[in-house]
């Protein structure tokens, strides 16, 4: 691709440590590079104000991907697009436009609002309405989205993913179904174009009501996920948590960004020692949520709590359920503006205490459960890029150990 000789700004300006497999990794936090790959979409008169980078994925010597948000200026009066570059090695750049993403095959259709409005037709209603809205929720290129889809007086969630994906979140809803925890109720499922809708739970966010300092009882969770940890697996098929191989992926990237950076590859190497006999050592053994946090939940209107998110259920561990709990309120309360950060690091210390009282838990064992959790949530540093990547990433590290004691 040839480069714009006029670039639009980029930000936030950050620089990762170069991957030898993969070249042309800078090439992806390049302005004048990423200019040109908007560019190439055409169709777009004014020059936009500025580039957003918004997540990046690095699989060290593999492959790596960057998403982007252009942003216009306000009396332009266009809508911000995203699109996204990957690169994979040996292989020349990709780069693609949401909604047409080579590795989400259904996106496009469930993106615009006529093609949409068939596909509720064919795989969720059986009167078809004469319109229906669509609004974007979330997107991770070449992954996962979610979108609304409000179709006369109902709505619902539309979540995409590549097609194999399909048959595992269907059983890990049927697990979830068994749990005390509320789950949104299946309306149909599309394999072939990677999507299931999912009916909508009119609730509030259990993170936005943490920051603002409301705590649920804590029994409330802890009753919902004891009842999913006895739950009988039965004859599902889900796949174990794979807590070894999420761990080793954390560990290869921190060691490869945090190479320039010693005070940083201290802290990395005093956290592994504790860490990775832990990992080794760990097994799945009753059915858990595997990805439980406050941001999966919603707080209904009598008081019970709803889990929206739940891909990972399957055989897992308990404790590792409260520690990853405990690690995202760890991280938001370091990181987080001082008000909702004071909130959040109160409520952990409620849940935990709560847990250990209950359960009768190893102080030391949830500690270990909470770090290498903690370890884990460390990538958002990288993934969501920021000037300052590497001081959060040093940060995160040094929380890691703190928790370790």
């Amino acid at each position: 691709m040839t480069a714009s000789p006029t670039a639009v700004e980029l930000y936030p300006r950050v620089a990762f440590p170069e991957d030898r497999d993969l070249p042309d990794l800078s090439r992806l936090f390049d302005p004048e590079w990423v200019y040109a790959a908007f560019r190439q979409f055409g169709g777009y008169e004014p020059t936009p104000h500025r580039i957003r980078v918004r997540q990046f994925s690095h699989s060290l010597g593999r492959s790596a991907i960057v998403s982007y948000e252009v942003e216009w200026r306000p009396d332009d009066y266009l809508p911000s697009q995203q699109f996204a570059a990957m690169i994979e090695r040996d292989k020349p750049a990709e780069v693609f436009q949401y909604p047409d993403d080579p590795r989400l095959p259904g996106l496009p259709e469930v993106s615009h609002p006529e093609s949409a409005l068939g596909l509720l037709g064919r795989h969720v209603m059986a009167v078809r309405p004469r319109t229906a809205r669509v609004q974007l929720v979330r997107y991770r290129p070449a992954s996962r989205a979610v979108l609304r889809h409000s179709a006369g007086r109902v709505r619902f969630f539309a979540r995409v993913m590549r097609p194999p994906a399909v048959s595992t979140f269907l059983a890990a809803h049927e697990l979830m179904g068994q749990s005390g925890f509320v789950v949104p109720r299946l309306t149909g499922y599309w394999p072939e174009g990677g999507t299931v809708w999912l009916a909508e739970i009119p609730g509030r966010n259990l993170r936005q009501r943490l920051r603002r300092g409301r705590m649920p009882d804590p029994a409330l969770l802890l009753d919902g996920l004891e009842t999913l940890w006895n739950t009988s697996p039965g004859g599902h098929k889900s796949r174990p948590f794979n807590l070894a191989g999420a761990y080793r992926r954390a560990r290869r990237s921190f060691r490869h960004h945090v190479r320039d950076y010693p005070e940083a590859a201290r802290s990395l190497e005093d956290a592994v020692k504790s860490l990775d006999p832990f990992v080794r050592d760990w097994r799945p053994n009753v059915i858990a949520h595997n990805d439980f946090y406050d941001d999966q939940m919603l707080v209904l209107r009598d008081g019970r709590i709803a889990v929206v998110d739940f891909e990972e259920a399957g055989p897992g561990d308990p404790m590792l359920d409260v520690g990853n709990f405990l690690a995202h309120l760890r991280w938001a309360s370091h990181f987080g503006r001082s008000r909702e950060a004071d909130a959040r690091g109160a409520y952990r210390q409620v849940l935990r205490s709560a847990a250990l009282d209950r359960f009768q838990w190893s102080e030391r064992e949830l500690a270990l459960r909470e770090a290498v959790c903690l370890f884990r949530v460390c990538t958002n540093a990288i993934r969501r890029p920021r000037d300052d990547w590497h001081e959060r990433l040093e940060d995160g590290l040094a929380l890691v150990n703190e928790t370790l004691g």
